[in-house]
């Protein structure tokens, strides 16, 4: 994959831009005692990348029409900030170097995640964030959240440009199927979830880390290999 037509980078947050996926299943776990559940490792893993809505659904897939979900995951939120504000939020390995070669190149990016306005702004502002970003787009902006393309196409319209000169940059399988419905090309950068056959097939490459990605821009004239991890 060549980077050298890219005018556009729409990042995801949670998992991609920040390390907050493992501090959120922490969350989960930690708050299930309160709630007499067991902690169930698959329906968390699937909570990855669904906004708010999804979540609560799988929940009461899971624990049953009856679980209340929406305070599970309200005390859930509470207990994922309070990891925050000790200071166990970063980001993730290699985002900075490349936002900054982005900024540098004047190469606009969106932050395009499945979290409402406020939690973004939160966590964004505790990673010192806030500044590197043309637009930021959330769950409260979009009628749809992911796996629909509603997202991605809101963050290349408020870019001033067309899908196909973006590039996406996602963790999750519902983000990499987002952008990909949403016409934008998407590099997947596994952070708890493994690529499969299908994200393969939908991802430009899969790649290691955002450092892999800064690499890639700098050598734009050189295409990025696809691999599987």
């Amino acid at each position: 994959m060549n980077l050298s037509n890219v005018r556009g980078v729409i990042l995801d947050m949670d998992g991609l831009l920040v390390d907050s996926e493992r501090l959120a299943r922490e969350a989960l776990v930690q708050t299930a005692g309160a709630f007499a559940i067991e902690p169930d490792a698959e329906t968390f893993t699937g909570m990855i990348g669904l906004p708010e809505d999804g979540s609560l659904s799988l929940l009461r897939l899971r624990y049953g029409l009856d679980f209340p979900a929406e305070q599970y995951v309200r005390e859930t939120a509470a207990a994922c900030e309070t990891l925050v504000r000790a200071g166990h939020l970063a980001l993730k390995p290699g985002a900075e170097e490349l936002l900054m070669l982005l900024k540098r190149r004047g190469i606009p990016k969106a932050l395009a995640t499945s979290s409402s306005r406020e939690k973004a702004m939160r966590t964004l502002t505790a990673v010192r964030a806030t500044e590197w970003f043309e637009a930021v787009v959330t769950r409260t902006d979009v009628a749809r959240g992911k796996p629909s393309p509603d997202l991605f196409a809101k963050a290349a319209c408020e870019l001033g440009l067309p899908a196909d000169r973006c590039i996406a940059l996602e963790d999750s399988y519902n983000g990499v199927r987002a952008a990909h419905a949403a016409g934008i090309r998407v590099i997947m950068v596994p952070d708890l979830l493994p690529a499969t056959t299908e994200m393969i097939a939908l991802s430009e490459a899969i790649v290691g880390s955002l450092s892999d990605v800064h690499q890639a821009f700098l050598t734009s004239s050189r295409p990025l290999e696809q691999s599987s991890g």
